[in-house]
């Protein structure tokens, strides 16, 4: 597969999509686990999106994603069942026709072959059924695949968005295959750093120009402010951190404890991630 040239700020979204999801049958998996992996390269997840099993919203989404620039995981309705329309809303968001793939048919028949010789029954390629599984390597025209070391069922790439089941065990193999073998050369050799205070006493508004003025002098790094009401340990706080560039990290968090020093509040334990 062949590698993106992207910029070194390249953003990273993720799509998942299902009705179970939103309705509560399951519990999403992926994000937590594209964060992981994205972590583990010096990377970072800059959005999510959950969509149903509607059309018209999952083009919708897509259309967003194909004109982001952004690198994109899009996680279920690939299949072939009538609640699968990923396939055909990523044509419908491209404007190009379906096709099936060359690739993705032969490994869909390996499949197939695997299971009958799994099975002990003669493989037969003419069967209704297994006709119907093709559809699963119907991709928009000019697709690439994306292998899929569980069954063989591929996934597929348009562009940066890359296309996977909904199920972790397939899922998540082949987003860390699309990342080593695309976007390695996005890999930072020291991940993103992260260290933090808690703060007692301080409303968010009072320290907001702080944050403004340490975002305005250090480029490569985010300030972040997560108050809580009722946590177990600490209470009413606000954890107030910096994140970004390694190398930055410690002049702009020396800033940011400075300036808290002119405000009335109190200083908790410090955090480092």
């Amino acid at each position: 597969m062949s590698q993106d040239n992207t910029n070194p700020q390249q953003r990273f979204g993720l799509i998942v999509i299902g009705d179970e999801i939103l309705s509560g049958k399951r519990i999403d998996k992926h994000m937590p686990k594209v964060i992981e992996l994205l972590a583990a390269r010096g990377l970072a997840l800059n959005w999510a999106e959950y969509v149903g099993d509607d059309p018209q919203r999952i083009t919708a989404a897509l259309v967003r994603a194909f004109a982001s620039n952004d690198v994109v995981f899009s996680t279920g309705g690939i299949g072939a069942t009538p609640d699968d329309h990923t396939r055909q809303c990523a044509a419908a968001a491209l404007g190009v026709p379906l096709a099936l793939h060359p690739q993705a048919e032969a490994l869909i028949r390996e499949r197939m072959q695997d299971t009958a010789r799994e099975q002990g029954v003669p493989y037969e390629p003419d069967r209704p059924d297994n006709i119907h599984r093709l559809n699963m390597g119907v991709f928009p025209q000019g697709a690439d695949i994306i292998r899929n070391p569980y069954n063989k069922i591929p996934g597929f790439s348009v562009k940066k968005v890359h296309f996977v089941p909904g199920f972790p065990v397939m899922a998540w193999p082949m987003i860390e295959s699309v990342l080593e073998d695309r976007y390695a050369h996005l890999f930072a050799a020291v991940g993103l750093s992260e260290k933090s205070v808690i703060v007692f006493g301080a409303m968010e508004a009072t320290l907001t120009p702080l944050m403004l003025s340490i975002e305005k002098r250090f480029g490569g790094i985010k300030v972040f402010s997560l108050p809580s009401v009722d946590h177990p340990v600490y209470g009413r706080h606000i954890e107030l951190g910096v994140k970004g560039d390694p190398q930055q990290i410690e002049a702009a968090y020396t800033l940011l404890l400075e300036g808290l020093h002119g405000f009335d509040a109190k200083l908790g334990p410090e955090l480092v991630r």
